[in-house]
């Protein structure tokens, strides 16, 4: 076992300590009510500060992220964080805000939520901007109280229903639920787009509204979103936008150009601020001008959302400024369309086509299987990626593939690093089709190969037992 693999706790020493206090000059307290007293001493490790900073510093290499290599995770938009994005949101003046602070001495702040809503409904068409939502799906469930509460100010009181592609990303169905509405699924054309005339029979007085992304899930437009905003509107139900997928249409096409009523947007994803570590993010939700009135009386966050990584998305956008935002989604999408052509002869493209910013492999095109010997997976794949230094892709989604494999490059990365990432998924290819064996077995180089994920999801070890 090497030195970083071992638990704070396997390094601990009894009476060894990483810190000198001084001697206590003050009066003692007054003793802890008996009611509230531990029963045994907490159960801490005793380490000297060499110790707990190795320990960290090494767990911390262990990790993987945007400032250590490649993370083409498709659906959810990995690019770069620039590091002046954290320098204004460090600043002092930003950082030592409190959020009770009277709005007299918070000026600077307001004046960031007023020009960061005006540069977001530029870019997507919007009216005006809630930066409340803390999240994506956060942004999702505010979104769809905004619809609700629209239909409820009209007494429109029927419309309990929220229709969802059979390809949306998976919180949009689990949002709509959290909400309080049923979710009806619209299937999709062998072409990978909503099926317009399996939509018509859907729409009636109980629809609320519709949920889609453009471009959708597998990477492509929807080339019949004009269309179906007018199915949905003509049915008396609102078309909302998840914004995940953004990414591609900056300076390009407006979610309210095409007829969307409400969006989210994710600037953990589309505005470059960090994604990791599950939070914090930012989820606003734009509406068009007659939903403005449904805004004010939600409240879905305990102040204005998160500052710090609006402030980041802000920066993001006055770096780059409306030029260089449009060139971001022609980057990203020139490095999607790049890989799927340099890759489609050893792995399966279900579509065909020109995609925007991600697409799906459907498994490799020669899995190496043959009698006693089960073919590499999707799965294979992904785990012998990690040994040659790349994040793994999303994999087994959208559900619409078997053995889905979905890339995202982003518009960051250099022609070297695809490259590179190219040539890995190459040789992947030719290990399968060799040894499907390799890749059963990776990864080889990691501190934990393939931990049982099953049984690590319902029945978790969340805390230290000392086994000894």
């Amino acid at each position: 076992m090497k030195y970083y693999d071992k638990l704070i706790f396997e390094v601990s020493k009894e009476g060894r300590s990483g810190f000198s206090l001084p001697v206590n000059a003050f009066p003692a307290a007054p003793a802890l009510p008996e009611a509230v007293r531990r029963e045994a001493p907490l159960d801490l490790p005793e380490v000297s500060e060499p110790d707990v900073v190795r320990h960290y510093t090494n767990l911390s290499q262990m990790n993987f992220g945007v400032d250590t290599g490649f993370y083409p995770l498709g659906s959810c938009t990995m690019k770069y964080n620039p590091k002046i994005n954290e320098e204004i949101a460090a600043l002092p003046g930003f950082a030592g805000l409190h959020p009770l602070m009277r709005k007299e001495s918070t000026q600077g702040a307001q004046k960031v939520y007023e020009e960061m809503g005006k540069a977001l409904s530029a870019i997507t068409g919007m009216h005006t901007f809630t930066f409340d939502p803390c999240a994506g799906a956060h942004g999702e469930l505010t979104g769809l109280m905004i619809m609700r509460q629209y239909h409820l100010n009209r007494g429109d009181l029927g419309r309990t229903k929220v229709i969802v592609p059979d390809s949306a990303h998976g919180t949009n169905p689990a949002s709509a639920a959290v909400c309080g509405l049923e979710v009806v699924e619209v299937k999709s054309l062998e072409n990978g787009r909503i099926d317009v005339e399996a939509l018509r029979p859907l729409l009636g007085p109980d629809i609320a509204g519709m949920m889609m992304t453009n471009p959708n899930t597998l990477g492509l437009f929807e080339t019949e979103i004009k269309t179906i905003a007018e199915l949905v509107h003509g049915a008396g139900g609102l078309l909302y936008y998840d914004g995940a997928n953004m990414n591609p249409l900056m300076g390009v096409v407006r979610p309210g150009d095409m007829g969307f009523d409400i969006m989210h947007l994710n600037l953990h994803k589309t505005f470059s601020t960090p994604h990791g570590g599950g939070g914090p993010g930012s989820g606003p939700v734009g509406v068009a001008e007659h939903l403005a009135g449904c805004i004010p009386s939600l409240k879905v966050s305990a102040f204005h959302g998160n500052f710090g990584v609006i402030l980041r998305a802000y920066a993001y956008i006055l770096s780059l400024g409306k030029d260089y935002l449009r060139q971001v989604g022609a980057y990203a999408v020139l490095s999607a369309n790049y890989i799927k052509e340099c890759l489609k002869d050893v792995y399966k493209l279900p579509i065909e086509g020109v995609c925007k910013h991600e697409f799906v492999f459907d498994g490799l095109l020669n899995d190496g299987a043959r009698e006693g010997v089960p073919g590499a997976t999707t799965l294979d794949v992904a785990k012998r990626l990690l040994d040659y230094g790349f994040h793994a892709p999303t994999i087994y989604f959208p559900l619409l593939f078997h053995q889905a494999l979905m890339i995202e490059p982003t518009e960051t990365e250099s022609k070297e690093t695809i490259d590179a990432f190219i040539a890995v998924m190459r040789k992947i290819a030719a290990e399968a089709a060799e040894d499907p064996n390799i890749l059963h077995e990776a990864p080889h180089c990691t501190p934990i190969s393939r931990p049982d994920e099953t049984t690590a999801a319902r029945n978790p070890v969340l805390k230290y037992q000392d086994t000894l």
